[in-house]
């Protein structure tokens, strides 16, 4: 009988792509999934490590596991990602029961650590200081039928004092344009619908082929690939955009007028101390520009609250900016200290009342902000990629969910001009009557409703699987059809 497995992923969604590679390894190997309510056979963690409890919810879900172990010996625990990369041998000295130990590194050499820890009967830790592998070579198992990630590079080159993201990702490494769309083609010849381009700092990628415009000529090419209507990309770092990017989003029909561009603080002065290389005003420009180009697009943004040394006066200084870049969303964050960042040993560490004060004042003021923007949608009609598993009401109120064009959440009452049952990643045309902060409503119904291809295979139970992409030559425009059909060949077929 073959072995079942699943994969339980933390952070990012960068977590969330390494886990669909994760997935089609130990498909590749012969594992299957786990389909019911049952422990696998293998139970894999994909781990972060930004937030301060990281490691208390790691090791709380292990010591979960081992009475599971106790009654299976043949069960095998894996733990991999950004913790995995920082604590190291430290896991299995906390949590001896674990099998194996991997890194952000090396994704791709599980099964062989899996049957190596088997054969050897004790625990295998492998942690690489760099890739052994760029992670698209590797076979992917995608989660959804209609929407995917592709990454257009891993690593970053940013210092920022406050994040411990490029100690355990490396340097930044860039895909050659030619894969990238490669696997974005394949994906659309799938039936996928939305692609989201993943980096930890997408505009400066080419970085590595030395042309810093590569970004905004990726999205143009995105706009030649056939079956694809929605590209999204995150995160940019306001320090590398250039003005070719919002050209670019604004003349590609298929990019959404979509930005999440994080600004961190609106002080200059913990702008500095988190090294970020711009200032409060260089955002504002950008944001400025992204609206004279798209005047209806939605840009949201991170923010911390409470970082080492923040005064009252820098506090005020980022609410100051939010109210002048009217922001449609925010994810807030409490600074948390991360041992291994400069800013973990800096002085003026902030009392946790204060940092939880300023954090609430925040949160109102871009609530207000946020309804504000929603209720100017009021009786405007909406594309929505009709979503899976949004709305956590919705079967209480009987309403479906999807995203807008602009990524905003629409929840939708799934009645009126619908050609057959509703699928995720059927498109819907409905009109806003509702605004709340974080969601809109349309209560009148369906005006227009597309059966997709994507909606096909999610009915069926099918979600593509895409063969690694290797290195191609550094070119533009969209893959041809001969490249397109020997990607599918290899087994893009679900």
């Amino acid at each position: 009988m073959p072995q079942s497995f699943e994969v339980r992923t933390y952070g990012c969604q960068m977590n969330v792509h390494d886990s669909e590679r994760l997935s089609g390894v130990l498909e590749e190997a012969g594992y299957v999934r786990e389909a019911g309510d049952d422990t696998a056979d293998l139970v894999v963690f994909n781990t972060c490590a930004v937030r301060e409890n990281a490691d208390n919810r790691l090791y709380g879900n292990l010591g979960r596991l081992r009475a599971a172990k106790r009654e299976n010996p043949g069960m095998q625990i894996a733990v991999g990602g950004c913790l995995a990369q920082k604590d190291r041998g430290e896991i299995v000295r906390r949590a001896p029961w674990v099998d194996v130990v991997f890194g952000t590194h090396n994704l791709g050499s599980l099964p062989t650590l899996l049957e190596r820890a088997r054969h050897n009967q004790e625990a295998e830790v492998e942690i690489l200081e760099s890739l052994d592998q760029f992670p698209s070579t590797l076979p992917a198992r995608r989660e959804s039928a209609y929407s995917g990630w592709v990454s257009v590079s891993v690593g970053c080159n940013n210092t920022c004092t406050f994040c411990i993201v490029p100690s355990l990702r490396g340097k930044e490494k860039d895909r050659r344009p030619g894969d990238v769309l490669a696997e974005v083609g394949a994906l659309a010849s799938e039936g996928v619908l939305e692609v989201t381009l993943l980096g930890q700092n997408v505009n400066a990628y080419g970085v590595e082929f030395g042309d810093r415009y590569a970004f905004g000529k990726l999205l143009r090419s995105c706009g030649d690939i056939e079956g694809l209507e929605r590209v999204r990309f995150t995160s940019p770092h306001p320090r590398d955009f250039t003005d070719d990017v919002i050209d670019a989003m604004a003349e590609t029909p298929n990019v959404c007028p979509q930005l999440h561009m994080p600004l961190q603080s609106g002080s200059d002065r913990m702008l500095k101390a988190m090294r970020r290389s711009y200032r409060a005003e260089r955002f504002l420009n950008i944001v400025h520009k992204v609206r004279e180009a798209m005047p209806h697009a939605a840009i949201t943004t991170d923010i911390i609250v409470g970082f080492p040394g923040e005064t009252e006066e820098d506090f005020e200084a980022t609410l100051d900016v939010v109210r002048r870049a009217r922001f449609a969303s925010a994810f807030t964050f409490q600074y948390s200290k991360r041992p291994g960042t400069p800013a973990a040993e800096m002085d003026g560490q902030l009392p946790k009342e204060v940092v939880q004060q300023r954090y609430d004042r925040l949160i109102e003021l871009q609530n207000e902000i946020s309804l504000e923007a929603n209720q100017q949608l009021v009786g405007s009609e909406v594309e929505l990629l009709v979503a899976e598993g949004e709305g956590r009401k919705n079967a209480h109120t009987e309403r479906r969910s999807g995203r807008a064009r602009d990524g905003r959440l629409v929840h939708f009452t799934p009645e009126g001009e619908t050609d057959g049952e509703l699928r995720p990643g059927d498109l819907v045309h409905t009109t806003i009557s509702r605004a709340a902060p974080h969601h809109l409503l349309a209560d009148g119904g369906v005006h227009r409703h597309r059966r997709t291809v994507a909606g096909d295979r999610w009915e069926a139970g099918q979600r593509p699987k895409t063969s690694g992409v290797g290195l191609g030559l550094p070119s533009f425009g969209a893959p041809s059809d001969a490249s397109t059909e020997s990607t599918a060949e290899q087994g893009c077929g679900c």
